[in-house]
Order: C-alpha cells, then sequence, then structure tokens
C-alpha cells in the first residue's frame, strides 16, 4: 500500500547510498536513481545533494521527507496490526519477567492498557534483579523478560525497549549538601546508597565510573540495598547520594523530596531490554512487546 518510491529514498536517505539502497532493495541501481527522480519531479525540489567525489546528504527538503516518511511507515505498521489483529483471537497465560526498577515504574500502565485490549491473556509478572530475570528466562519459568542494564548471556537474545537515564539524588532536605554540580572524582567524598550485587543499575554505574577511572570499591558505600523504593526512602532520611532511574523519582523531584545533582561530563544512560531465548518463538510474548514498544509514554 505505501508508495514504494517512498521506501526506495528511505533506504537511499538511511544510508545516503545508491549501490546499498539497491542491494537491500532487490532492485537496480538505475532503477533506484529513476524513483528518486520521479519523487523530486512530484515535489519540484532536490532531495540529494551530489558532491563531486560521489557522495550525497540529504537536502532540507530531504530531511523533512524523511521525517513524515517515518511516521507514515509507523501508521502503516499499526493498521497492519490491527487489522491482523481482527482476523486472530489471543487467549492464554503471559508469563513475564521483569527487573525491578521496570516492574515498579515502566511497565504497570502498559499491563494495564494491554489488559484492556486483551482481556482473555492472563498475565503473570515476576520481579528480581537484571541477574534473576535472565535466569528464569533460562530456566523456562517466565516466556520473556524485560530488564535493565548491559548483561550479556550468549544463550539469550536481546531487543532493546526504552532508554532509561540514572541521576545522582539527594534529599531535598541534606542542606550540608550545597553544590548542584560535581566533579566525577568528588563522588569518592560522599557516602553512597547503591544496589545490591546482581543488579543491573549497579552494573551500569559500574561501567561509567569505570570511564572516569573510577572503582566501585572507591566509593564510601554506607548501605546496598535491593531496591529502588528501599533507597529513596534511605535517602530521604539520610545524607546519603545515590544513583536512581529518572522515571523513579518524579513524583518526589515534583514535591522536592530529592533533588539531583549533576555530575560533569558524565551522563548515564542506560536501555530496557526484552529478552528472549534464542529460537524461542510464543506468540503471545512477540503480541505484548510490539504492543509495549507503540505504547505512548507522554499521555
Amino acid at each position: 500500500m505505501i508508495d514504494f518510491r517512498l521506501q526506495v529514498f528511505y533506504a537511499v536517505a538511511k544510508r545516503l547510498n545508491f549501490t546499498k539502497a539497491s542491494a537491500e532493495l532487490f532492485i537496480s541501481q538505475p532503477a533506484v536513481t529513476k524513483h528518486i527522480k520521479e519523487l523530486e519531479q512530484e515535489f519540484k525540489m532536490s532531495l540529494f545533494e551530489r558532491s563531486g567525489n560521489k557522495k550525497i546528504s540529504l537536502t532540507p527538503a530531504g530531511e523533512l521527507l524523511v521525517h513524515y516518511a517515518e511516521q507514515i511507515f509507523g501508521t502503516y505498521r499499526e493498521l497492519e496490526y490491527d487489522m491482523n489483529l481482527l482476523t486472530k483471537q489471543h487467549k492464554g497465560i503471559l508469563r513475564i519477567g521483569a527487573s525491578s526498577t521496570v516492574a515498579q515504574y515502566i511497565i504497570p500502565p502498559v499491563l494495564a492498557q494491554f489488559h484492556n485490549k486483551f482481556k482473555d491473556i492472563q498475565i503473570q509478572l515476576v520481579t528480581g534483579n537484571t541477574e534473576d530475570v535472565e535466569q528464569r528466562l533460562i530456566a523456562r519459568e517466565i516466556d520473556f523478560g524485560i530488564i535493565e542494564g548491559i548483561s550479556r548471556n550468549p544463550q539469550i537474545k536481546y531487543e532493546q525497549y526504552l532508554k532509561d537515564e540514572l541521576v545522582l539524588v539527594c534529599s531535598g532536605h541534606n542542606y550540608a549538601m550545597k553544590k548542584e554540580m560535581i566533579k566525577p572524582n568528588e563522588l569518592k567524598d560522599y557516602d553512597l546508597l547503591l544496589r545490591e550485587p546482581g543488579s543491573g543499575t549497579l552494573d551500569v554505574i559500574a561501567y561509567a565510573l569505570k570511564a572516569h577511572q573510577i572503582k566501585v570499591g572507591d566509593l564510601n558505600i554506607e548501605m546496598q540495598l535491593g531496591s529502588t523504593e528501599s533507597i529513596k526512602s534511605y535517602l530521604i532520611h539520610s545524607k546519603c547520594l545515590a544513583f536512581l532511574s529518572i522515571h523513579s523519582i518524579l513524583k518526589e523531584l515534583k514535591n522536592n523530596e530529592c533533588r539531583i545533582i549533576d555530575i560533569k561530563d558524565m551522563v548515564i544512560e542506560r536501555p530496557f531490554h526484552f529478552i528472549q531465548l534464542h529460537g524461542q518463538q510464543d506468540a503471545l510474548a512477540e503480541l505484548f512487546m510490539r504492543f509495549a514498544k507503540s505504547y505512548n509514554y507522554n499521555v
């Protein structure tokens, strides 16, 4: 249903290479050129800048068309998805494993909306840290998982779901902490709360610190706790600092119960991943993952 010329344009725009686009689409390079020329004639403007060394770049019109092409392709995927739902009945039990941050702050609204649409699917959600969820998947106690961190088990297929940011936080009543920004090395000067070993959050923090030649063992760790909620409760009643997901402290920031301390030249981002065993095909898991990807968190 989508104009094939738009698909050709998008392939060229993503690779900025006519030859690679032709190989991807299984058409000849002259055919690629023909489709691009037809689009440029239709819009009465150039979509690519051609330089003497055969390199190409997008014009402002080309960049605008990329933006709209992505919207069109996304709408078409949703159309195809919803049309397919009309011909299929979805029933059964879906066992999901989720690491702590995901289970508490990310997935609940998705679960509620999914249940409203697929009432005949019974969902069982189990939680734990990243290591726990991976082990449950390997033991086939769950159908798929959603984890945080940078784990890489060769038995598991990882697919990125969302991005998160870990920020350094102190209590809103910690008046001894007067700085709004510190240098990475200054982290050693403060008492810190961290997650427990095996936590994906701890792995991400350790990886980010390593880039600044800091080890977790170099820090003054007052306590390691097994959940974000326990860290938040402890933090609010102490003078400690802690790394927490931005998703987990939105309410506390709004109520001035905590505040963010910036770290110079350090941004700690991490992806949340869907995980499945290699070769595992589960229709209900695929249905949920596709639904979750289309969920609008800004609503």
